[in-house]
């Protein structure tokens, strides 16, 4: 049985023959954009080697770049961890049976899914000081932010998950004796992480992207660092946005990869049938007159 969508034709030769024109004509329309921008830099002298000579010298790297970076892996890093653990207790508070757990669990998530990102960074770093009479970190606050609000987007992304799930798969957990929370975290949550990984891999990449908010309260991330104070010591912001572009497209093509990596492995080792040893092996054998097992035939 083919494993494709009923609802998809292929292409036949007149199909075909257009797609490719097509493909030909957006390629040269795209190349042509690409060098319309390349003359436009060019005749702002944007291209000019003083401008990206900072990017040779290990100062550069050292004291602006790989701080940067290093900032904001560790903000995106601490934020996904959060963000995933809030997003799994606060899915299945929704998912409660009891409206005490799922009324308030819906509230919090979508309060924080409506509250814009950078007012909520501004807020924890400038309003919560005056409620806890203590600081708050531009790195807690920047943290926090991120969890709150990813947190609440994956929590809705695992919600789907769940519910996208078959339901006898649910009864059949409860029909042999399983608690709620163990059909949760044992039969259901796996299946809702694997079958919804794409949209989580796409909320952690915008995750890491939205570290960026953190200069609202003067976080040293790599924006930050890379683009504002790096220009403004050698006057080369182009360039810089340009080089630190770069940075964030390896690295979120890094995380997209490995996202792939693991749900392709997940995927294998869940249709991996186990290989039977000692006595199960056998259970079917009938001995033969030399005391050896002989498979039973047909």
């Amino acid at each position: 049985m083919s494993t494709g969508s009923i609802l998809y034709d292929h292409p036949g030769p007149r199909a075909r023959a257009r797609n490719a024109v097509l493909s030909v004509i957006f390629g040269i329309a795209l190349l042509g954009l690409l060098y319309w921008i390349y003359t436009k830099f060019d005749q702002a002298n944007q291209w000019e080697p003083r401008l990206w000579e900072p990017f040779t010298r290990s100062a550069t790297w050292t004291q602006f770049i790989l701080p940067g970076l290093w900032a904001t892996l560790k903000a995106a890093g601490v934020g996904m961890v959060l963000s995933l653990a809030f997003g799994i207790v606060f899915s299945f508070g929704r998912l409660s049976d009891h409206w005490w757990i799922s009324v308030p669990a819906g509230a919090v998530v979508e309060f924080f899914r409506a509250v814009p990102l950078l007012l909520m960074i501004f807020f924890i770093f400038y309003g919560v000081p005056f409620l806890i009479q203590g600081p708050v970190t531009a790195f807690w606050a920047v943290v926090i932010g991120l969890t709150l609000y990813n947190g609440s987007v994956l929590a809705e992304a695992f919600r789907a998950g769940i519910r996208s799930i078959p339901s006898g798969q649910s009864e059949a957990a409860y029909a042999i004796g399983m608690r709620k929370n163990q059909v949760m975290r044992i039969i259901l949550l796996p299946q809702a992480a694997r079958a919804m990984l794409p949209i989580i891999v796409s909320q952690l990449v915008v995750l890491l992207k939205d570290t960026a908010l953190g200069y609202i309260v003067a976080y040293p991330e790599l924006l930050q660092r890379g683009v504002n104070d790096l220009s403004a010591n050698y006057g080369n912001i182009i360039a810089a946005a340009m080089v630190i572009a770069v940075i964030y497209i390896v690295i979120n093509s890094l995380l997209t990869w490995f996202a792939g990596w693991l749900d392709q492995r997940s995927r294998v080792r869940a249709f991996r049938i186990p290989r039977q040893t000692g006595p199960a092996a056998t259970a079917g054998a009938t001995p033969g007159g030399d005391g050896t097992a002989v498979e039973p035939q047909g």
